[in-house]
């Protein structure tokens, strides 16, 4: 009988080939004992309640990867020298499963998800694994927690995949070891002040979140945990997110963990709107990709990837050319900003003066793919 051990030894193993990648026929499933009750979909705080069950693999380099497992959710057991600990050898990933308006769930896009934790793998010298095998593994886990998928249009199941290394040594090196472990989580809006409310940023060109060469495109935890510092000083000046800049011309890169786009008339007089390339140091976002695909289709007005400075916002704001600004990304799906604190002054942005017009048409048609009331090839239904 196939278990979830990976037999994998300390010094070496016997095994003639190191498995590649894991398999979701393989998959098996333990189902809990015990259950947890429900959280009431209008009271979720994000991130804060976790369903009954966990997806499970292990990996060592002498035998490469285990048999997947779904098992009861539970605390993991480390060794306190696992890399992971010591030198952020981890990475992660986030997507979300939607019960639709016809009580079908769905997940969004979730290939390219798989298809970036695959990249993140790559750079993070950690193993790489088939993205539909785990995507496979994935819908059955949250098809045996289906009922934990909150029924409203507000909320949604927040999934988790994450891989790290767990090698028990304090040598800085690739680890011999890992372990791919996926948790999912109901939530609501991402801000507590709603779904639709605009921020205001902190743009303090003292600060950066990635550089060239570095690893800003990608979801490793690194990039995240780094952050914090600026977060609380954008706090402080009553702002609820960071507007991250980089260069001597203070290019603007990203808002807090999301993509930024701008609305607005640009130099020549053309109707735009423009988001940061991306050129190593912005994260490839699904909400980001889906946006720029969706307004080149509707093909009313430019759609840019472009270079974007706070000299050339300063000056479109000073000429009344700015229309919205707003950021992008999986956990608010799209937020309007309001306000730039900059070099000491602030920066009115006149997005809900706009109303937000294309901040919530994008919003609205988004929403509507994924809580199903518009079919699209851009969502997978559960099995």
């Amino acid at each position: 009988m196939k278990d979830c051990n990976n037999k994998c030894s300390e010094s070496g193993g016997d095994f003639k080939e190191a498995v590649e990648t894991f398999k979701a026929k393989d998959l098996i499933i333990t189902p809990a004992t015990s259950f947890k009750d429900k959280p009431d979909p209008e009271c979720l705080v994000f991130g804060s309640e976790f369903t009954d069950h966990m997806l499970v693999v292990e990996w060592c380099a002498e035998s490469g990867w285990g048999i997947p497992c779904i098992k009861p959710f539970q605390s993991l057991s480390m060794h306190p020298a696992s890399s992971a600990l010591h030198y952020a050898i981890q990475l992660f990933e986030g997507l979300k499963a939607f019960r639709g308006v016809d009580n079908k769930i769905r997940l969004f896009r979730p290939h390219l998800n798989m298809e970036r934790m695959f990249r993140s793998a790559v750079r993070s010298t950690l193993p790489v694994f088939d993205p539909q095998e785990l995507l496979e593994c994935i819908l059955q886990l949250v098809k045996l927690d289906q009922e934990w998928v909150p029924n409203s249009t507000s909320a949604s199941l927040y999934i988790r995949p994450t891989l790290i290394g767990t090698e028990p040594s304090l040598g800085v090196k690739k680890p011999r070891k890992a372990l791919l472990f996926v948790i999912l989580s109901p939530v609501g809006p991402y801000f507590s002040s709603g779904t639709f409310n605009p921020v205001s940023l902190w743009a303090n060109p003292k600060y950066v979140r990635a550089w060239e060469g570095g690893t800003g495109d990608y979801k490793i935890g690194g990039n995240y945990g780094s952050s914090l510092w600026v977060q609380c000083e954008a706090a402080e000046h009553e702002c609820q997110q960071v507007l991250w800049l980089y260069g001597k011309d203070h290019q603007i890169t990203e808002v807090g963990t999301m993509n930024l786009f701008l609305y607005w008339i640009n130099e020549d007089g053309e109707e735009e709107l423009a988001t940061p390339p991306l050129d190593g140091i912005i994260l490839p976002g699904v909400t980001r990709k889906s946006i720029l695909e969706l307004t080149r289709e509707w093909g009313e007005f430019k759609v840019s990837e472009r270079y974007l400075t706070m000299g050339e916002l300063t000056s479109a704001l000073e000429e009344k050319r700015v229309k919205e600004m707003f950021g992008a990304g999986t956990a608010c799906v799209v937020c309007p900003v309001s306000n730039i604190v900059y070099k000491d002054q602030k920066l009115h942005i006149p997005t809900m003066e706009n109303g937000p017009k294309l901040t919530s048409r994008i919003f609205t048609k988004l929403n509507d793919i994924q809580y199903g009331r518009e079919p699209s090839d851009w969502t997978v239904d559960l099995p």
